[in-house]
């Protein structure tokens, strides 16, 4: 049972929109086959069904398109590398994302060393998709202003619609630790959209 915290618009502020193409989908497969290895065509089927899901979920994380799929491809072949250490296949899926979101949290913490474009200075024109998406509402411009492990927790929570057990799995971390992400997160986001839309209500 999904927990349902917060008002009931925290639930869809994210838009489900977001650049895919056919290079996405092939992507990964490639990669793995060019290191000279055979695809099992379970692991294919089941990589198959992940990356669109996977691609946006990146995207969401990174704000950026090239970024976003660099990351799927990077957890693809991490994902074969460590095959033999998924016992149920059932559960794929969940071991799948939470190897993309590691790929991802290394990624935000990199990038924290050097200055980020804040989603305010994007050209619309043009843009990156996921720029582009998170710029046209005030909750996507406000989530640039978050921290790493902030952002992590709300994207997971609202856009994966995770719940906090869940998201607490997925990283690692105690769900007590989740829960004060959480919290000071939507407190950062109400403290940057209530100037200019007059909150979350």
């Amino acid at each position: 049972m999904r927990d349902r915290i917060g008002p009931p618009r925290e639930s869809g502020m994210f838009a489900e929109e977001a650049y895919l193409n056919s290079d996405v989908v092939r992507t990964p497969l490639q990669a793995v086959a060019a290191r000279g290895r055979a695809i099992d065509a379970d692991f294919a089927a089941a990589l198959a069904d992940e990356l669109a899901g996977a691609y946006r979920l990146a995207g969401y994380l990174l704000a950026d398109a090239a970024e976003a799929q660099d990351a799927v491809q990077e957890a693809s072949v991490r994902a074969w590398r460590g095959l033999a250490n998924l016992r149920e296949q059932e559960k794929f899926h969940s071991w799948f994302t939470q190897i993309l979101v590691n790929v991802c949290r290394t990624r935000l913490r990199q990038r924290s060393r050097h200055r980020a474009v804040d989603v305010d200075e994007v050209d619309l024109e043009g843009a990156d998709p996921f720029r582009a998406a998170l710029a046209r509402d005030a909750i996507g411009r406000a989530l640039s202003s978050l921290s790493t492990e902030l952002r992590m927790v709300v994207v997971l929570r609202y856009w994966a619609d995770l719940s906090l057990a869940e998201i607490a799995d997925r990283l690692g971390i105690p769900i007590g630790t989740v829960k004060s992400r959480h919290h000071a997160a939507l407190q950062t986001l109400r403290r940057r959209i209530e100037p200019v839309a007059g909150g979350i209500r």
